[in-house]
C-alpha cells in the first residue's frame, strides 16, 4: 500500500484527490496548520473524514515540514496548499508569496534533506501565462504573470524545475487552468454566481453584482483535474503539464448558462460593478492540453456547460 501526503487537503482539490487515492488503495494523510481545530468540511461532505489521517504542519516552517515527512514516510507528496485567491493576492502579496513559494521550497528541500525516494507534485497555475489571446498556451509558452498570486506560482514552478534538474528529485508541476465544483468556497466568482442565481430563482435575492464579465477562461471539472495530478506521479519520468479542457468561454457565457439552468435571463439580474474589477487582470486565458493527452492519456471529460449545470444542481440540493 502506497502512502500519500496531501498538503492542502481541506481545499477543493485536496478533498477530491483524497477520494481518488483512497479508491486506489492508498493510505492518505492530510495536513493543516492546526489539524485538531480544522473542520475538514470538504472531506466530511464527501464522506471521507474518518478514512484520512491528519497532521498539523506549517509549510513556512522547515522544521515542521521535516517532522511531518519523517512521521508519515510518504511515497508521494501533493502540494496543493498556499493562498489560493487571485483577487486576495492583491491585498496580501507578501503572505501570498511566502505561502506559495516558501512552502513549495520547504517541501522540496525536506525531500532533498531526507534523501527519500518521494515523488512530488506541485500545483501550478495558468495564471502564470497572463494573457494568451493569439495562441493556446502549452508547456513552452513563456510566463507573463499579472497578479501577486501568479508571480508566486511562477516562482514555485521554477523551484520545482530546478530541484528536478539539479537534485534529480521526481518533481512535477501541473499548470492547471480554472477548475470548479460544488466544493468551491464562496469567495470564488463561479460559486458566487451559482449561489446568487439560486437565491434569485428562489426569490431570496434580486441582483448579482459582478466585475468584468468579458474575461475569458478555460473552465474544467475539479474531479477530472485531480486525476491528472495522480497520473503525473505514475509516469516513468517527471515532467510538467498543462491541464485544461482546451475550450475557452467568457465569464458572461458561464453566467448565462447558470441562469439558464434556472430558467432565468441573466441580463435581468446582473449588475456590472466597477469596484469589483482587479487592478490588473487576464483578458483571455486559453490552454492546449495535448501533452497531457499524449503522455498521460488524460482528457477532460466535462466542459464549462457541464460544470455550470453540476454546480447549480448541487446548490439546489444542498
Amino acid at each position: 500500500m502506497k502512502t500519500a501526503l496531501i498538503c492542502g487537503i481541506s481545499g477543493q482539490d485536496g478533498a477530491y484527490l483524497a477520494d481518488l487515492l483512497l479508491q486506489k488503495d492508498y493510505q492518505v494523510w492530510g495536513t493543516s496548520r492546526d489539524a485538531p481545530m480544522c473542520s475538514f468540511s470538504n472531506l466530511k461532505q464527501l464522506g471521507l473524514r474518518d478514512r484520512i489521517k491528519v497532521a498539523s504542519m506549517s509549510l513556512n516552517d522547515f522544521r515542521s515540514v521535516l517532522q511531518v515527512i519523517n512521521k508519515v514516510q510518504p511515497d508521494e507528496i501533493y502540494n496543493l496548499a498556499g493562498q489560493t485567491s487571485v483577487g486576495l493576492s492583491f491585498e496580501l502579496p507578501v503572505e501570498t508569496m511566502e505561502s506559495i513559494n516558501g512552502g513549495t521550497l520547504n517541501l522540496l528541500e525536506a525531500i532533498r534533506f531526507t534523501g527519500a525516494q518521494i515523488k512530488f507534485y506541485n500545483a501550478g497555475s495558468s495564471e502564470c501565462f497572463g494573457n494568451t489571446p493569439d495562441q493556446a498556451a502549452d508547456e513552452m509558452t513563456p510566463f507573463r504573470p499579472r497578479s501577486p498570486y501568479a508571480v508566486a506560482k511562477a516562482a514555485a514552478f521554477w523551484q520545482v524545475a530546478n530541484y528536478r534538474e539539479a537534485y534529480k528529485i521526481f518533481a512535477c508541476s501541473g499548470i492547471l487552468f480554472n477548475h470548479d465544483s460544488p466544493l468551491r468556497p464562496q469567495r470564488f466568482v463561479t460559486q458566487k454566481i451559482v449561489s446568487a442565481a439560486c437565491a434569485i430563482a428562489q426569490g431570496q435575492q434580486d441582483k448579482l453584482h459582478l466585475g468584468n464579465t468579458r474575461i475569458q477562461r478555460d473552465w474544467g471539472w475539479a474531479p477530472d483535474f485531480v486525476e491528472s495530478m495522480y497520473l503525473m506521479l505514475q509516469h516513468p519520468d517527471p515532467d510538467d503539464y498543462v491541464v485544461c479542457t482546451g475550450e475557452t468561454h467568457s465569464l458572461e457565457d458561464f453566467v448565462a448558462e447558470v441562469f439558464a439552468c434556472l430558467g432565468l435571463d441573466w441580463r435581468d439580474h446582473v449588475i456590472t460593478d466597477q469596484s469589483l474589477f482587479r487592478p490588473t487582470d487576464i483578458a483571455v486565458s486559453c490552454g492546449n492540453p495535448h501533452k497531457a493527452k499524449e503522455k498521460l492519456g488524460w482528457v477532460a471529460r466535462y466542459k464549462m456547460k457541464d460544470v455550470a449545470q453540476q454546480m447549480v444542481k448541487a446548490s439546489l440540493n444542498s
